[in-house]
């Protein structure tokens, strides 16, 4: 099962603070944008944000992007403002932060209505242990790994500690169907260790990564998005398939490998990844 089917290779942070930056974004080769009222933002320009970005998401036109809003918490003096701004913001879901408990979720569904689409950020002990209960609550779209804040909470030093916590995300969403976000790298002029990163983070399961500077863009794209190697071979994996069944066999063998049907199921979801990600950059 796959609640949300749109690529999400490449999700580049926004600070909806900054109008410059707002405009460029509609450019940029990106899957997803989370526009940024919570870090990105200082506790002057909080107001100011919110009426910015509001004005910009109604106003321009980010085609098939995918618009994530990500507010501040309930906790703090700004939550319920921007969460209130939303009901009359085009946008595709909520991006709540600090997620923990059940609560916080039905709160924004409270205020937002039932239809509306959330994500959560998945960065503090407590969010982490509870990861199973909170992708199955209704309107729960995609979780995003918060690896900055969660690496502080841990008090930990290295992404190898954070593993557990990766994986534990990960089998939640994948357990109820959505989609899930590896965290960001901070060195972004570190291409090499962008790419090691997303390397890992692809080989691990995560649908794309989070970004925070639009030189990392292409590099998450082409990592998370299927190779021509790996498309051809599973077209070459669907045919011989279907060649076995004709001839009543239950397995293929393809460049010296069994081919089963859950194979298959592999092979057609990496072409309609190809193919949504065709579409989605026109």
């Amino acid at each position: 099962m796959q609640r949300y089917a749109k690529p999400c290779r490449s999700v580049l942070y926004i600070p909806g603070s900054k109008p410059r930056a707002l405009d460029k974004a509609q450019t940029l080769p990106v899957d997803a944008i989370i526009f940024d009222l919570e870090d990105a933002v200082s506790p002057d320009e909080k107001a100011p944000a919110r009426d910015t970005l509001s004005a910009t998401l109604n106003g321009s036109d980010f085609g098939p992007r995918t618009r994530l809003v990500r507010i501040n918490g309930f906790d703090t003096a700004w939550g319920a403002d921007d969460l209130a701004m939303l009901k009359d913001t085009a946008h595709d879901a909520v991006l709540l932060p600090k997620v923990e408990d059940p609560e916080t979720v039905a709160k924004a569904r409270s205020s937002l209505g039932p239809d509306a689409k959330i994500w959560a950020m998945m960065e503090t002990p407590k969010g982490i242990l509870n990861a199973a209960n909170l992708a199955a609550l209704p309107g729960m779209q995609g979780f995003v790994m918060g690896t900055n804040d969660l690496a502080k909470e841990l008090g930990s030093r290295t992404r190898g500690a954070m593993l557990t916590s990766l994986q534990l995300c990960l089998l939640a969403a994948r357990a109820e169907g959505l989609v899930c976000i590896d965290g960001v790298y901070n060195a972004f002029k570190d291409e090499d260790g962008l790419r090691a990163e997303c390397e890992e983070g692809r080989d691990m399961g995560f649908d794309g990564k989070t970004l925070i500077h639009p030189a990392q863009v292409g590099v998450a794209n082409a990592f998370f998005g299927p190779s021509q190697e790996a498309l051809s071979l599973a077209r070459r994996q669907i045919d011989a398939y279907e060649q076995a069944k004709a001839s009543g066999q239950g397995v293929a063998v393809v460049d010296g490998r069994i081919v089963e049907n859950l194979h298959v199921e592999t092979a057609n979801r990496l072409l309609a990844q190809a193919e949504a990600i065709a579409l989605l950059e026109g």
